[in-house]
């Protein structure tokens, strides 16, 4: 009898440690619980290869791209950066911290699932960003959506190009 009761007090002790792990990961804010590769299957679609990565992202390029296109003006409010994060917020991305210079987002879009590649504005995907790194006239640099579209920021973009001096880009895609 002592044998079964021990028993049972190490399966509860498990238990317990089982849902105290599951408890701090589902109040972990950040999307992104780890960071294993999906290995690639030859005789996997690509979009059925993009839809899994977007559900163990769980970002909705859908509904990135939506919000994107509820953005009206034609002129910068200054508030790119802001922009971009509520369409990823509303999109199912989760940020712990997020940087508030648009410059600074590369880090952050990679902890969510981007990944960097290298620009691709002849051909960009609906959920594509940019990133325009900071200059002397600009010193929080710039960020834009592709919604499917065009390039949205705080504003509806004519182009990628919204700087007339010379600028470094990075590029990003979920899931690349």
């Amino acid at each position: 009898m002592a044998y079964h009761a021990n028993v049972q007090q190490q399966h509860v002790a498990e238990h317990h440690q089982i849902r105290a792990r599951a408890k701090q990961q589902n109040n972990k804010k950040a999307t992104i619980q780890n960071s294993e590769v999906i290995p690639a299957n030859p005789l996997t679609k690509n979009s059925e290869k993009k839809s899994i990565v977007q559900a163990k992202y769980a970002i909705n390029l859908h509904t990135f791209s939506k919000s994107l296109a509820r953005i009206s003006s034609r002129t910068s409010s200054q508030k790119c950066a802001k922009s971009i994060r509520l369409a990823l917020e509303s999109a199912g991305a989760r940020f712990d911290n997020h940087p508030v210079a648009a410059s600074d987002w590369g880090k952050t879009l990679m902890d969510i699932g981007y990944r960097r590649i290298n620009p691709a504005f002849d051909h960009p995907e609906r959920g594509d960003i940019y990133i325009i790194q900071r200059t002397k006239a600009h010193v929080y640099g710039h960020i834009a959506g592709f919604s499917g579209a065009e390039w949205v920021s705080d504003f509806k973009q004519s182009s990628h190009v919204v700087y007339k001096e010379n600028v470094t880009y990075s590029y990003y895609r979920l899931g690349s």
